[in-house]
């Protein structure tokens, strides 16, 4: 496989956790359109997102679970029992028509991935990144952890040894809870420090890596986290594949956190883990505001092409962004035109925190 290949899927155009959701917005359909827009998305390197069957899930998750959640979508409703239990149902993790078969085209985007990078290269799948998903329950809007499954087919699919990059503004707890003390998996999680699910303590072992970050985390702090966290603990364990989970949620236009990396932050760090193992694997995440999301993704997706950014988009770009509504968000109202008009940013640079050089020095 010599091009990066795009894992997506329809089903992510019309389907909506609910009106009042945070993910009641679009983002991978726009991140698709907005790639297709700039000419950057071919045919020949998009690939289809299978949907998994339920029996194939239960590598990870409960039998009891996968069979609550089909029986949940089937009957748009569950019982006070699922709900305790599952907690589906919940505002969080709601019944909503494709509360099945969404996750579960997610899933199998994941478990497909695995297998097409036997050989090696480079795939680029969006719509994963659901890492709070757990064994036994839905969490955090995830219904399953993708990123788990991901890194079990790497490994059916020979990647010995994996690490798991994890740069959202929430801690991973889902994908800790499956590896936490797997020697041939390595998790590094930068988060927000207190956001939930207020896991993920700062503190390092062979197996993980946890770098809680207070708010307002600007791209020079990042910048040393990459040089003096992420890239050296990479290196020393030699990985076969690196899992990166690239959610949205840490730019400063998110609302539901509060960190302050611009989008060329996001973009460096994808560059700087292209060629460190035979195979990279790249997911979204979170990103609750559809122009950050979708700008956002589509620069990752250029990055692992070498695309170069240009300054303006083109009109029919440009027609993708203006068409994105907000509605019930303040980030909604007036949005700045660059929103509309470019992928990029301006850094967010800025001093060095002794707290995060403190943190960092500890691991």
């Amino acid at each position: 496989m010599k091009r990066p290949l795009f894992i997506g899927s329809e089903i992510y155009r019309n389907s909506s956790y609910g009106d009042h959701h945070p993910l009641r917005v679009p983002r991978v359909s726009t991140a698709m359109d907005l790639s297709r827009a700039m000419g950057w998305l071919p045919s020949d390197v998009y690939v289809p997102s299978p949907r998994v069957k339920p029996a194939a899930l239960t590598v990870w998750h409960t039998p009891e679970y996968v069979a609550a959640l089909h029986a949940a979508e089937a009957a748009q409703s569950v019982s006070d029992a699922v709900r305790t239990r599952h907690a589906l149902g919940t505002p969080n993790n709601p019944v909503f028509p494709e509360m099945y078969r969404r996750p579960a085209t997610a899933a199998g985007g994941s478990l497909l991935a695995g297998e097409l990078l036997r050989d090696g290269g480079i795939v680029y799948h969006p719509a994963g990144g659901t890492h709070h998903g757990m064994p036994d329950k839905a969490g955090g809007f995830c219904y399953l952890n993708d990123p788990v499954l991901a890194i079990l087919s790497l490994r059916r699919n020979g990647a010995g040894r994996v690490v798991y990059v994890d740069i959202d503004a929430h801690h991973p707890d889902g994908v800790e809870v499956a590896f936490g003390d797997d020697p041939d998996v390595l998790m590094i999680s930068v988060h927000e420090d207190g956001l939930w699910p207020r896991t993920g303590h700062l503190g390092a072992t062979e197996s993980l890596v946890n770098l809680p970050v207070p708010r307002g985390l600007n791209d020079d702090e990042m910048a040393l986290i990459r040089d003096r966290v992420i890239l050296p603990r990479l290196a020393a364990f030699r990985p076969d594949a690196i899992v990166l989970q690239c959610g949205a949620d840490a730019v400063e236009e998110d609302p539901q956190a509060h960190l302050s990396l611009s989008n060329q932050s996001h973009w460096a760090i994808v560059r700087s883990l292209m060629g460190l193992a035979p195979r990279l694997l790249v997911l979204g995440g979170g990103g609750y505001n559809p122009w950050t999301v979708g700008r956002l993704w589509t620069g990752v997706w250029g990055a692992l092409n070498g695309f170069e950014v240009p300054d303006r988009l083109n009109i029919e770009a440009e027609t993708v962004l203006r068409a994105l509504r907000f509605d019930g968000n303040r980030r909604g109202r007036n949005p700045p035109d660059h929103w509309f008009t470019t992928l990029g940013d301006q850094p967010r640079f800025g001093p060095i925190r002794d707290e995060i050089r403190a943190s960092v020095a500890q691991l």
